[in-house]
């Protein structure tokens, strides 16, 4: 298991195993968000055994499917209430981890700089100024067309 730190308050890693989460543990994580549907492929665990092993470790966790390049508008306010009202620091993952990023930025967007995003994104070792039009279309401040 590898984390990737991209603030303070959130990290993300890809697929779990249920022994990876005591390591997380002890690395201060306080939340565990779940960004794969079961059943993805053969082979990884469920969501009800993850849950169990974080539970059994006095973390929080939190289950929010997302199927691979269908981020939908309720996963993202999903994500953001994760977000504003978990313990922290949270750790998001997926298949690679960019599932979690991308939502983490989507719902970053809404409040920061574009760039500022991105560099961190980019800083965890993801690359997603493909999504560049999205993020500036969560923005607050972007400045529509004319």
């Amino acid at each position: 298991m590898q984390i990737k730190k991209v603030s303070p308050h959130f990290s993300v890693a890809g697929q779990l195993e249920v022994a990876d989460l005591g390591i997380a543990a002890a690395q201060g994580i306080k939340t565990i968000v779940n960004n794969r549907p079961d059943n993805e492929v053969q082979g990884q665990p469920t969501s009800a055994d993850i849950e169990a092993a974080a539970e059994a470790l006095g973390l929080a966790y939190i289950h929010i499917p997302v199927v691979p390049g269908k981020i939908s508008a309720q996963n993202i306010e999903d994500f953001a209430s994760t977000c504003s009202s978990a313990m922290g620091p949270i750790l998001a993952f997926c298949r690679t981890g960019s599932r979690s990023i991308s939502l983490w930025a989507l719902v970053e967007a809404k409040t920061l700089d574009v760039d500022a995003v991105l560099a961190a994104t980019s800083g965890a070792g993801y690359d997603l100024s493909g999504m560049r039009a999205m993020l500036a279309a969560q923005s607050a401040t972007a400045v529509p067309d004319s």
